[in-house]
């Protein structure tokens, strides 16, 4: 799955990218465990945990559309929209006060990139008579 494998390359810089900001701010403010009240970590904890909630499933459905003959030109566009809905709705979500269209845009462009994939896998399963 070279495709699937490419997207999944380029979005763990953005993940880990995300994860560094938390540690960054648990170390200033000293907190090991939970957010200790601070706002920007609680901030910064659910940007990161949105992405770990929506990154992996909806790579697992662009991976399992790759297996079922999905054309690449799609799975580009998914691994592509993804990419871009998943660091769209970072920066949203990270700005104090929230930038609340680009979490929007972020979030339909996930559920977008979701939806066209669960169909692809859908269709490639019952092209092949799984029923």
């Amino acid at each position: 799955m070279p495709i699937t494998a490419l997207y999944a390359g380029l979005l763990a810089p953005v993940f880990m990218f995300l994860a560094f900001r938390v540690i960054a701010v648990r170390k200033d403010a000293r907190v090991a465990i939970g957010d200790g009240g601070n706002s920007e970590l609680l901030r910064r904890m659910r940007v990161h945990a949105n992405f770990a909630e929506y990154a992996p499933l909806s790579l697992l459905l662009i991976g399992l559309a790759e297996s079922l003959g999905t054309s690449r030109f799609l799975l580009h566009a998914l691994g592509a929209a993804l990419l871009a809905a998943r660091v769209v709705h970072a920066f949203g979500v990270s700005r104090t006060p929230e930038k609340l269209i680009l979490r929007q845009a972020g979030m339909i462009g996930t559920f977008t990139v979701m939806g066209f994939a669960a169909a692809a896998c859908i269709v490639g399963a019952l092209s092949r008579g799984v029923l």
